[in-house]
């Protein structure tokens, strides 16, 4: 027989002991897990959403407002902001790129964003079917749009106004899917993409006007409006220059997607390390019940321990058996929290997936994983370290003598 053998014998003897100890370390493990999964794409998402983008100008009113509903898609906007001003902004000497968004209606809980093709270059947008819009109500649609809703090229549908699923639909004026994008990991994938006028084109009765082929030289400066503007900076001074410019000269505002972000990962960031400390009492408190586990199984053990010396047995290889029981349930353990956690990843993800939020999988890996399973091996290994060094010093014949 092997220390293995032996070890599992053992376990398997008090298994409802052993099943307490793997069960408790697992849920640990799967915590810390779940939260590694969920920060890291969380984080990886939210950069790549950000990412060429150095400000956001909207209406008045939360900064952090402004970035969630014009770069994530996770908030209703502050207002809208004037055609003319923004139009000034764009061509700002400082201003590489503009991109304009006009926001406001949904389809299905699926957000129309209004806005250029240079929105689609911007994240590296490729069509799985059709083509990009040309005419106003022509749509692009995301990947996981296309997947949720069942929607293909030719398909009709009516915005209605508001991000939710119960505001008024604009009947008189559907939309035709005209593109479905590949799946590309970036806010894209959650959106109903058309032209600028086909937003301005719902509410064109506001303005008595019927045809709306036309409605952008149809519509006044003063009645056309953005919801944002994504600008990219044309040189590093404009982070210094233009943000208060833009405060100070209009009555729009600037908010930096960095400044924000950083500030919404710190908030978040509270519960996050609340979540993680808790987790890490569940990880040692399952090493103490292994410890405390062991500690009572060698008292329990101690003649058969006796009668192993007495056949050859040598007091490394007592340690080296004490230590392997701690060492392999901790394994276990560790093993099935991060099955677990990964398991519950996967849930987390169909569930903001269903809410129409930034996704989160559980297939994937990160290499902090490795880091969670030593973490779970130390624990083991320290709570036997006790319990084999008593065991590694068994009195042979005093044992035996009490029987």
């Amino acid at each position: 027989m092997n220390l293995a053998t032996i070890s599992l014998a053992y376990l398997k003897a008090r298994s409802l002991n052993t099943l307490l100890n793997i069960l408790l370390l697992a849920l640990g493990v799967a915590t810390i897990v779940l939260l590694l999964l969920a920060t890291t794409q969380l984080d990886n998402r939210m950069r790549r959403d950000a990412q060429g983008i150095d400000l956001v100008v909207g209406a008045k009113g939360s900064p952090m407002q402004v970035i969630l509903s014009s770069i994530y898609a996770l908030d209703v906007p502050t207002g809208n902001i004037p055609y003319t001003q923004a139009q000034e902004i764009a061509k700002h000497r400082t201003v590489k790129k503009a991109i304009p968004l006009a926001l406001g209606d949904s389809y299905k809980g699926a957000r129309i964003v209004g806005t250029t093709h240079a929105y689609l270059d911007h994240y590296g947008a490729r069509l799985a079917a059709g083509k990009r819009w040309e005419k106003v109500l022509e749509a692009v649609i995301g990947a996981d749009v296309a997947a949720r809703l069942n929607l293909k090229l030719g398909d009709r549908f009516h915005g209605s106004h508001g991000m939710g699923e119960s505001g008024e639909a604009h009947e008189e004026h559907p939309y035709v899917v005209v593109g479905i994008l590949q799946p590309s990991g970036t806010v894209l994938d959650r959106l109903v993409i058309c032209s600028v006028e086909s937003v301005w084109a719902m509410h064109a009765s506001h303005h008595e006007i019927k045809d709306i082929s036309d409605i952008a030289n149809r519509l006044k400066d003063e009645e056309k409006e953005y919801t944002a503007l994504l600008i990219q900076y044309a040189s590093p001074i404009a982070a210094a220059m233009l943000p208060r410019y833009v405060n100070n000269n209009s009555a729009m505002q600037a908010a930096s997607p960095a400044y924000e972000t950083a500030r919404l990962f710190s908030i978040i960031g509270v519960g996050v390390d609340v979540l993680r400390g808790f987790a890490l009492v569940l990880v040692f408190s399952a090493g103490l019940s292994v410890f405390i586990a062991l500690y009572n199984a060698l008292n329990e053990r101690r003649y058969d321990l006796a009668v192993m010396r007495t056949l050859g047995a040598r007091p490394r290889t007592l340690l080296l058996l004490l230590l392997f029981e701690g060492l392999l349930l901790a394994l276990i353990g560790g093993v099935l929290g991060i099955v677990l956690g990964h398991a519950l990843a996967e849930g987390l993800g169909h569930a903001l997936r269903a809410a129409q939020q930034v996704s989160v999988t559980g297939w994937t890996w990160v290499k902090e994983e490795w880091w969670v399973l030593a973490l779970a091996a130390g624990v083991g290994i320290v709570a036997a370290l006790i319990p084999a060094w008593r065991a590694y010093r068994t009195d042979i014949a005093g044992t035996l003598a009490r029987g």
